[in-house]
């Protein structure tokens, strides 16, 4: 890892395909172990169900609140502070249940690359960030 304060001021925010807005925050050679993406899903969004190859994923959540579903879990609530932890292939989703935006952080490990995610929603797809 190379020592680094990378900031996130002037981040491309894209559409996803799968219903949310990403911003890549680290996802480079500074960083071989982990990438980090920020998610904002709107109020009443619910996101679409993927999945990640190889990839184990947490979900920090940052403000907002919303309900989870991991495959294998009983669905939840989450709340600003909480952490959700999602192993290698689980299918996954979330609903912003409050009025704010939901922002929420990726984390990955090994860090994303878009050959491992898998949109398991028809007549959705990924748009390209």
């Amino acid at each position: 890892m190379k020592a680094q304060t990378r900031k996130m001021q002037g981040g491309q925010e894209y559409e996803s395909g799968e219903r949310c807005f990403i911003t890549e925050v680290s996802n480079d050679h500074g960083d071989e172990q982990v990438s980090i993406a920020r998610a904002r899903v709107p109020p009443g969004v619910t996101t679409c169900w993927h999945r990640l190859h190889g990839i184990a994923e947490r979900y920090i959540i940052a403000s907002g609140q919303g309900w989870v579903e991991i495959e294998g879990l009983e669905p939840g609530e989450v709340i600003e502070g909480d952490v959700v932890r999602i192993p290698p292939g689980y299918r996954q989703r979330i609903t912003n249940t409050g009025t704010p935006d939901l922002i929420i952080y990726c984390v990955c490990t090994p860090p994303y690359e878009e050959r491992f995610y898998e949109l398991l929603e028809p007549g959705s797809e990924k748009l390209p960030g």
